[in-house]
């Protein structure tokens, strides 16, 4: 967890409210001193829409250009709302207006880190799927491809000119080497690898 604002009352306040709910924190006093500490696995930032030198929407373009976005709140003054929305298009997660509930605050944090933790979960799964897919050969993965196409061994076959039951032969194949126990989950590992292509 890490929080990012010029004004040190703010980071106490904050450090503060964030341990006593069991929380690991680390405070920056501003975007600078955050990106030069080079923290990779960074949890979750609570930073500041307005500081000096790099505000908040350029610190979330510096960390879009690092490579995968962690989850960001930024906090934003009353006048500073359309500077929000910016940062919510630029990867924010949330915005909350000063002066904020605290409550507010550990909510967002806390759906924060849950979809960090699942993205974290989706990602892992999409490596192990595409270390499978990897071990294919260029046939099971014609294969596979008519299966999710939604195609019956025959139709396969004949588009492949080889027999249904080779067919057969590669779907077992298939199956096995990506460690699917029905054709709903071959179908569904297959989604996620085409899913990912794009990251």
């Amino acid at each position: 967890m890490h929080i990012v604002d010029d004004d040190l009352a703010v980071r106490q306040s904050l450090a503060f409210l964030l341990a006593t709910d069991g929380l690991a924190v680390q405070v920056h006093d501003s975007a600078t001193a955050f990106l030069a500490a080079g923290t990779d696995r960074v949890g979750c930032i609570v930073t500041d829409v307005r500081m000096p030198d790099i505000d908040g929407v350029e610190l979330l373009h510096r960390l879009r250009q690092r490579g995968r976005m962690p989850p960001v709140i930024v906090m934003t003054g009353h006048a500073d709302v359309a500077l929000a929305v910016e940062a919510m298009k630029a990867g924010a997660v949330d915005f909350i207006e000063k002066p904020f509930d605290d409550d507010v605050l550990l909510a967002s944090i806390r759906s924060a880190l849950a979809r960090a933790d699942r993205a974290r979960t989706r990602d892992a799964e999409g490596d192990a799927v595409r270390a499978r897919l990897a071990a294919l050969s260029e046939r099971e993965r014609q294969v596979l491809e008519g299966l999710v196409a939604g195609k019956a061994n025959k139709v396969i076959g004949l588009d492949l000119g080889i027999s249904p039951r080779t067919v057969e032969i590669y779907r077992a194949n298939v199956m096995s080497k990506l460690q699917a126990g029905s054709l709903s989950e071959l179908v569904r590992m297959a989604l996620i690898a085409e899913s990912l292509k794009g990251d």
